[in-house]
C-alpha cells in the first residue's frame, strides 16, 4: 500500500461519485430557464427576486403563499373559511374522475381549493382579501371558490374593510357544470352590494385571468390593476377568430393592450404592487375620515 492509497477515514467515508444522470437531475432541479429570453436562472436567485427574470423581467407565476409574502406585512395574513372543500356532486369524469383530480390538486399544492381568503395588513392598513392559486386545477372557479369569495366580501362589508382580490384563473370549473357558472352571478352580486354599502375594491389581474373569472368579479373593481404582460380575456384568440371571422390585432388580450383601450386602470410592476395598493387604500381611508 502506498501513502496515496491510505484513507484515514475508512472506505465508507469516501465521497460518493455522482453519475452524469444524477448530475443532470441536480442541474435541472436547481436551474430554471426563462421562457422569454432563454437565460438560465438559479432557483434561489429567482425566488429572491420575486420570481422575476433578472435579465428581461419576465414574470414567473407566483403561488398563493408567495403572493401573500409579497403583498402583506409579515405574519398578518389570517386565513378564513378554510373549512369548506369542493365535492364531486356530478360524479364527473373526463381523463380521470373529478374526485381523483381534486385529490391530486390537494396533494400537489397543499391547498383545499383554488383560492385563499382572509384578512391581512398592507403597510398597517387592514384589508379583506382573496388570492387565487393557478396551481390548483388552473385556478378554476367552482362552488367553493365562489362561496369563499361571497363570504369574504360579506365579511368586508360587515367590518367596513377595503377589499382586494388577486385573480389567476382559467375560468369556470367545467367539472362542476352549471354549479360553477352560477358563481359568476353570485360573486358579481355580492361585490355590487359591497360597493353600494361604500366599500372600496381593488382587483388585481395576474397571468392568466380568463373565462368566467374575467367575466365576473375580476372586472368589477373600483380600480383594476394588472401585472405587465398578463394574459387577460374571456375566450381564447382562436375561438374569437373562428367566431368573428376576423384577424385579431397584435398583442390582443395582454394587459398592455387592455390599458391602451381603457379596459383596465393601471399596469404595475410586481416590485411596486404592494406600495401601489397601499397608496390607493390610504386615499380610501382618508376619504372615510372626512
Amino acid at each position: 500500500m502506498t501513502p496515496f492509497d491510505f484513507n484515514p477515514f475508512g472506505r465508507r467515508n469516501l465521497p460518493k461519485k455522482i453519475s452524469e444522470q444524477e448530475e443532470k437531475k441536480l442541474s435541472e432541479k436547481n436551474w430554471v430557464k426563462c421562457p422569454s429570453c432563454g437565460v438560465l436562472i438559479y432557483d434561489k436567485q429567482l425566488k429572491d427576486n420575486m420570481n422575476i427574470c433578472p435579465k428581461c423581467e419576465y414574470l414567473f407565476r407566483l403561488n398563493s403563499t408567495d403572493r401573500i409574502k409579497l403583498i402583506f406585512d409579515e405574519n398578518t395574513f389570517e386565513e378564513k373559511f378554510n373549512d369548506i372543500e369542493p365535492k364531486d356532486v356530478l360524479n364527473f369524469s373526463d381523463r380521470i374522475p373529478y374526485s381523483q383530480r381534486l385529490k391530486e390538486a390537494k396533494n400537489k399544492t397543499g391547498l383545499k381549493e383554488a383560492i385563499r381568503v382572509g384578512t391581512g395588513s398592507i403597510n398597517n392598513i387592514k384589508v379583506a382579501t382573496g388570492i387565487m392559486d393557478f396551481g390548483f386545477i388552473g385556478g378554476s372557479m367552482g362552488v367553493v371558490v365562489g362561496e369563499k369569495i361571497v363570504r369574504i366580501v360579506e365579511f368586508a362589508t360587515q367590518e367596513k374593510l377595503p377589499l382586494t382580490i388577486f385573480s389567476s384563473s382559467g375560468g369556470a370549473r367545467m367539472q362542476e357544470g352549471m354549479y360553477s357558472l352560477v358563481q359568476m352571478a353570485r360573486t358579481a352580486a355580492v361585490i355590487g352590494r359591497y360597493q353600494k354599502a361604500g366599500g372600496f375594491y381593488i382587483s388585481v389581474l395576474t397571468h392568466p385571468t380568463t373565462g368566467g373569472v374575467s367575466a365576473s368579479f375580476a372586472f368589477l373593481g373600483d380600480v383594476i390593476i394588472a401585472e405587465p404582460g398578463a394574459l387577460i380575456g374571456f375566450a381564447g384568440p382562436r375561438v374569437i377568430e373562428q367566431t368573428t371571422k376576423q384577424k385579431l390585432p397584435s398583442g390582443f388580450q395582454t394587459s398592455e393592450f387592455l390599458l391602451e383601450h381603457g379596459q383596465i386602470d393601471k399596469i404595475v410592476k410586481r416590485k411596486q404592487l404592494k406600495q401601489c395598493i397601499n397608496t390607493l387604500f390610504g386615499f380610501y381611508e382618508k376619504g372615510k375620515q372626512t
